[in-house]
Parts: structure tokens; sequence; C-alpha cells
């Protein structure tokens, strides 16, 4: 299992964080602002990117403060609660072979539990950016955090993941991407 997410082993799932969902989650809004900079982050490191969004017809598209930072061809639809339950995602996941997975999004005890367990149990390293995952409920998020780390997932936070993705203040990109977490 990895200890560190490594820039060239890694890609970024951002798990339905859409229009009806994010109104209704706890904490309030900081999660996506954080979700935000990772994907900037995940941008300018050039790592591999989607999100899902679920049933889009009912609870609309990816917000509007994600939405410019993924293009549509990095969003795919689902009905399945877990990603990687899903056919299309499963297969955008295994094409860049990369083995660590991190994760964003909501509901951290839906969607992003059951998607990291999938993930885990077919044998990816699994990192659960907590930062940047809600639920509606305290609760329900800190149950999950705990059942996903029992079953070998790590969490892990927005600094965390930029600083393992650089390793070094000599990065070329370090100044630039520092800023995100100022």
């Amino acid at each position: 299992m990895a200890v560190l997410v490594g820039r060239a082993e890694s890609q970024l799932l951002v798990v339905d964080m859409q229009e009806r969902l994010v109104p209704a989650m706890e904490p309030r809004r900081p999660f996506v602002a954080t979700a935000a900079k990772l994907l900037e982050a995940a941008r300018a490191l050039e790592i591999p990117f989607l999100a899902s969004e679920q049933y889009p017809k009912g609870l609309g598209r990816t917000v509007s403060e994600l939405s410019g930072l993924v293009p549509e061809a990095h969003r795919y639809e689902k009905m399945e609660f877990s990603c990687y339950a899903n056919d299309a995602i499963r297969r955008a996941l295994l094409a860049v072979k990369r083995p660590q997975i991190v994760l964003a999004g909501i509901e951290a005890h839906v969607c992003v539990l059951q998607t990291a367990l999938d993930l885990a149990a077919a044998g990816h390293a699994v990192f659960v950016v907590t930062d940047a995952t809600a639920s509606r409920r305290p609760e329900s998020r800190e149950a999950a955090f705990r059942r996903m780390e029992a079953k070998g997932v790590t969490p892990v936070t927005l600094e965390m993941v930029l600083f393992e993705w650089l390793r070094s203040a000599a990065d070329p990109e370090f100044r630039a991407l520092s800023k995100l977490i100022r």
C-alpha cells in the first residue's frame, strides 16, 4: 500500500458535487472551495481527473464553482452509487493506468464511501480528501471516514495531497500551488 500520494501514480475523482446536493451538505460550502483547489492543482500538475454526476436530470449538474475546472468530456453521468460500479467511469479510471485514486465529493457516507470501498477492494490505493468531502449530517461523514479507514482507505487533507504531489519546495510549481493553501 502506498504511503504518499504520488504525482505520477495518482488520479483524481470528484464525486457528485452537484447543484441540488451541495446546498444540503455540512459543513457548508468550504468543501467546494477545497475541491476547486484540488482540481486546480491537478490541472497544473497534469494529474488526470474526472467527475461523476449522479442522475443529473434530477440532481443538477456539477456546481458552477467546479464546472469551469471540469470539462464536459471529463464528466460522467451515473445512476450507481459507487462510481466504480459504473462501466464508463471504471473504464476511464483503468485506462489511465495510475493505481492511486484521490477522492473528494458527496455524500461521504453514500457515493464516496461505496466508491472508495469498491476501489480498495479492486486493489487501488485510495486517498479520501476529508476537507473536500461532505455529508448532510456530520455523524454520517465521520462514520464514513472511520469505515473507509478500516478498509484501507487513507484519509488526507488538501495540504497533504498538494505537498505530496510536489514533494519539494524546489518543484517549479511550488510557488504557484502553495498560494492555494494560504
